[in-house]
């Protein structure tokens, strides 16, 4: 069974600026809340390259394993995740609104671990996925901000 999560942010800063912030798989940690990721494979900057994300606090937490699998600069990268625990696809969109102004579209469609479990559990789990989710997007916009030229 699969799980969608989409939010939105608006970006004080033009696309390109957003998707230089976005697709900066190494600096990603800036923003994105107790996460590092590590190119593994390819580029970082096409599909088939390959990544490997550790997300959590004092040690304590998972990885997530990707493949980019849709790199469309700069509107859109989609991944496949692959690890054990997360499993699916996800990615962003750039979407200008003006020559100074965007917006980032986040996606996840994720497929549930542990069976009837993770069903069972997602209800729970999910609010928290999303307020995190929404609080590293909130800094990502502060970060095009101050990026911008």
């Amino acid at each position: 069974m699969s799980e969608e999560v989409t939010l939105t942010v608006a970006v004080p800063a033009p696309a390109e600026v957003a998707w230089a912030v976005a697709s900066d798989w190494a600096n990603q940690g800036e923003w994105m809340l107790g996460t590092q990721v590590h190119r593994t494979g390819g580029d970082g900057q096409s599909t088939g390259s390959t990544m490997v994300a550790f997300t959590g606090v004092a040690g304590l937490g998972f990885f997530d394993t990707m493949e980019i699998t849709g790199w469309d600069p700069p509107r859109s990268c989609e991944v496949r995740h692959t690890g054990k625990l997360l499993r699916g696809d996800g990615g962003f969109r750039i979407e200008p609104t003006s020559d100074r102004l965007s917006r980032l579209v986040w996606w996840e469609r994720l497929d549930l671990p542990y069976g009837p479990l993770g069903k069972v559990g997602w209800p729970l789990v999910r609010p928290a996925f999303t307020w995190g989710l929404r609080r590293s997007l909130d800094r990502f916009a502060r970060l095009c901000r101050d990026r911008r030229p």
